[in-house]
């Protein structure tokens, strides 16, 4: 049809058809061209982040090489097994120095990833944060401990990629907020961690920096889209990070690596200055929180977090502190409980840990009462996925123009890109069969 119209243009205008082929073929070969270059220009970014990266790595390791060689004798074992709040307190009474734990962090960190490849980039300032902690009058609650942050929340003078190669050529130019109270607080910030991309991801691969694996099992995943963090910590590379969550990229790599996570509530710590590949999706906010081996690890950082500071930075963020009374108090508690909401299927292993947490608090003198979550379906199906692709997954597909989408996103992405019509029809024909998988395909048709 297009042939035969083209045809008869080229008879009424008295066009050469040779002249009209050499054109055509000469317009096919410009566009051979112009996406050959482009392609080009996306992996000359990716091999400069690479080539970055290493240098970052080949830099922490000549420290920690020279710093080895300075202090033989440090026990490093001894350190690393430390549990938070006995480190924290050694670091506070002076028993142990900033630079020794730091150093004995960076060492476990370079192992680590060598093996997991879950650090994005070491953060070469930690030594600079480490003279100025010592400088600071009052010690903070963090007071030199070494702490790892996921790809994108900002640190000055790094990049925040979500794993995208259109993030790569912007240079963060102040800290987050998190990242000023936690250097405030004592902390040091030696690592930023790797990610899925465009962070939507229950894996932790991008294009960029390769494949995040489990630390136990390196055929297995170690979550996202905090992954990184999760392999870090898991691996025993760093005590404490930051990770964030909107649908569970914070719980899942905890649960994967065997770690310990909170997702606060939403806009109880600050977002400002932590990038998302996506803005505007306001009815499912994302959450900022901390991820460590042990429940105490966590509250000691919340409670660090939650101080005037963190207040005064971002004026959106209620000003309520930590509440001690409440944490440490042993009244007995009554306590909700399920093992299934009726819509995410759960494994033994799972309802096993519900279980024996649940005995646990019984023996503790706590009430538990069983109930089932409502309108499970109804929320994530209307509530959830059709509140997050309300454009039908558009402003999702539009960061990945001009990049290479990662192997583990190509189904998500293909299922984005059916038309309207054409997901509307597919969630009708396999409603029988599959409600979950039509249910999904639905709310991508968007709402009209």
């Amino acid at each position: 049809m297009i042939q035969h119209q083209l045809r008869q243009v080229l008879l009424e205008r008295k066009v050469d058809p040779s002249a009209a082929l050499v054109l055509l073929c000469g317009s096919a070969a410009a566009v051979v061209v112009w996406k050959w270059l482009v392609k080009r220009q996306i992996q000359k970014k990716m091999e400069e982040a690479r080539r970055t990266q290493d240098e970052g790595v080949k830099k922490m390791a000549k420290a920690v090489q020279q710093f080895r060689e300075q202090v033989p004798s440090v026990q490093t074992d001894a350190i690393l097994s430390l549990p938070l709040l006995e480190l924290a307190e050694r670091l506070q009474e002076g028993s142990l120095s900033p630079k020794t734990v730091l150093y004995t962090y960076l060492e476990k960190a370079l192992e680590v990833t060598q093996q997991t490849n879950c650090l994005r980039h070491f953060i070469p300032e930690c030594e600079e944060q480490l003279q100025e902690i010592q400088r600071q009058r009052e010690k903070g609650l963090l007071y030199g401990i070494p702490i790892s942050i996921k790809d994108h929340i900002g640190h000055k003078g790094h990049l925040s990629t979500c794993g995208l190669v259109q993030c790569l050529g912007t240079v963060v130019q102040e800290d987050s907020v998190l990242v000023k109270v936690l250097k405030r607080q004592g902390a040091i910030p030696f690592a930023m961690t790797n990610v899925p991309q465009s962070l939507f991801n229950y894996d932790c691969s991008n294009p960029i920096f390769g494949q995040t694996l489990n630390p136990f099992n390196h055929q297995k995943s170690p979550g996202g889209s905090s992954g990184g963090e999760g392999a870090l910590i898991a691996g025993g590379g760093s005590i404490l990070g930051i990770g964030s969550d909107i649908g569970g990229s914070i719980r899942l790599p905890s649960s994967f690596c065997g770690l310990c996570g909170l997702k606060p509530t939403a806009e109880r710590l600050s977002l400002s200055g932590a990038s998302s590949p996506v803005s505007g999706i306001l009815a499912v906010p994302c959450a900022l929180g901390p991820m460590a081996r042990d429940v105490d690890s966590l509250a000691l950082c919340m409670k660090a977090l939650l101080c005037q500071e963190m207040f005064q930075l971002d004026p959106t963020v209620p000003p309520i502190p930590f509440n001690e009374e409440v944490y440490s108090s042993s009244a007995p508690l009554r306590v909700g409980y399920y093992d299934t909401d009726g819509y995410f299927p759960l494994p033994p292993c799972m309802r096993r840990a519900v279980r024996e947490t649940r005995e646990a608090l019984q023996a503790a003198r706590h009430q538990l009462v069983p109930f089932s979550p409502p309108g499970i379906h109804y929320v994530m199906t209307e509530l959830f996925l059709k509140t997050f692709f309300a454009d039908g997954g558009r402003a999702w597909l539009d960061v990945f123009t001009g990049d290479i989408v990662d192997p583990n996103l190509k189904s998500q992405v293909n299922c984005c890109k059916i038309p309207r019509l054409g997901k509307k029809l597919l969630a009708l024909i396999l409603k029988p069969l599959f409600p979950r998988l039509a249910d999904y395909l639905s709310a991508l048709g968007g709402i009209r």
